[in-house]
């Protein structure tokens, strides 16, 4: 059983070993046939570009998109043409996987290498494989396949401890992935730009930003849909980058009959006074200071030791009429809550333990996926 199998691994990165991965895919890469795949590289906006390419292609194409993490089942990591994969589905891609793996390059895989490595006898035989990566670039999971097409989204401060802690550092990890074609959201920062374009001299890529892409009349497709569905900034400009590809891909933008994007947890009206974010970083924070300028929301949140909480706070703190922090558990992951409480007594921010969600009040749950999760159980069950 898939589910017993991944019991047995660690959720968390303790550390990236840098053989283990491309030594399994020889047995995968062999076995089975990949599709054409789409590489989404960056740290925030990678899973909501990708859906919104997921969804384009699905109307006339099989696609699967893999996505990490989840947060209710393990199964949400893999969209196959339009819906999350059935158990069955996986238990199926896990016998297949399971054959022709050696036991011992099986049991040292992580849990997060396996779960990519799924997605090769799951989307088999698909047209299209949209696929974000993990933590990294150049060092992930993901970058063992062979890429049709590399998309970078915006990238700042995260996962220092296995990226590095500068900018640079963290960029050149990111952009050291980057295929023959490559893409790159237009709110690139100018010093990322810097190196993206350094690495692609050096790798004879072909490198653009999402907008040189598109045409006028494209720009207003994209336009008109987020205004038909209300998107805020961050996610207009993941579909600018999702547009871009799809053309580069060689179709035509249409966008009259696209759906709402099917993805949850992305800045998503859960209730008409709660909202849900799973972000987790300054540039998340940002973002829906944005999203939500001019109003002042009750912020439910808490952090785990390895992020710059009180940056985050900083950076949220425009939209924040109180917090209140909650209280979660996450196994190999360890919550900060008393630095949590010292950075909002430094910031001048008034918090309270989490209770409930008041019918009077406006919420947003913001933090991380397991932040997410543990909040919509409490509010859902207490409903």
């Amino acid at each position: 059983m898939l589910d017993n199998f991944l019991e047995n691994k660690p959720l968390f990165y303790k550390e990236i070993n840098r053989a283990r991965m491309p030594n399994a895919f020889k047995f995968v890469q062999s076995a089975f046939k990949i599709p054409k795949i789409i590489h989404l590289i960056g740290t925030n906006g990678k899973g909501s570009t990708g859906r919104f390419l997921a969804q384009m292609l699905a109307r006339g194409h099989s696609v699967g998109h893999y996505t990490s993490p989840h947060i209710f089942e393990f199964r949400e990591r893999f969209w196959m043409n339009g819906a999350v994969a059935s158990a069955d589905a996986l238990e199926t891609a896990h016998e297949r996987l399971i054959k022709i793996l050696p036991p011992e390059v099986a049991r040292s895989l992580s849990y997060f290498e396996y779960a990519t490595l799924l997605c090769a006898p799951l989307f088999e035989g698909y047209d299209f494989f949209v696929c974000e990566a993990g933590v990294g670039g150049e060092f992930d999971a993901t970058n063992v396949f062979d890429k049709r097409l590399s998309l970078f989204t915006p990238i700042g401060f995260d996962h220092t401890a296995l990226l590095g802690d500068t900018i640079e550092q963290i960029a050149t990890t990111k952009f050291n992935a980057m295929s023959d074609v490559a893409l790159m959201n237009d709110d690139m920062n100018e010093l990322c730009v810097g190196i993206a374009r350094q690495i692609a001299a050096k790798k004879g890529a072909t490198l653009k930003f999402a907008s040189q892409n598109l045409s006028d009349d494209d720009k207003n497709e994209i336009k008109i849909y987020a205004e038909k569905f209300g998107l805020p900034e961050f996610l207009r400009s993941n579909l600018t980058l999702s547009s871009s590809a799809f053309k580069e891909l060689g179709f035509s933008l249409n966008l009259a009959n696209l759906g709402a994007l099917d993805l949850n947890g992305r800045c998503e009206k859960i209730s008409p006074n709660v909202t849900i974010d799973v972000g987790h970083n300054e540039m998340a924070a940002q973002a829906l200071v944005k999203r939500f300028e001019g109003k002042k929301l009750n912020l439910i949140f808490n952090a785990f030791a390895d992020k710059d909480i009180k940056a985050v706070l900083k950076a949220i703190r425009p939209i924040v009429k109180k917090t209140y922090i909650i209280e979660y558990e996450t196994p190999g992951r360890e919550l900060a809550t008393e630095q949590v409480k010292e950075a909002l007594r430094q910031l001048g921010m008034e918090f309270a333990d989490f209770t409930d969600v008041r019918a009077d009040e406006e919420y947003l749950a913001f933090g991380s996926f397991y932040l997410v999760e543990a909040f919509l159980k409490r509010y859902r069950g207490a409903k």
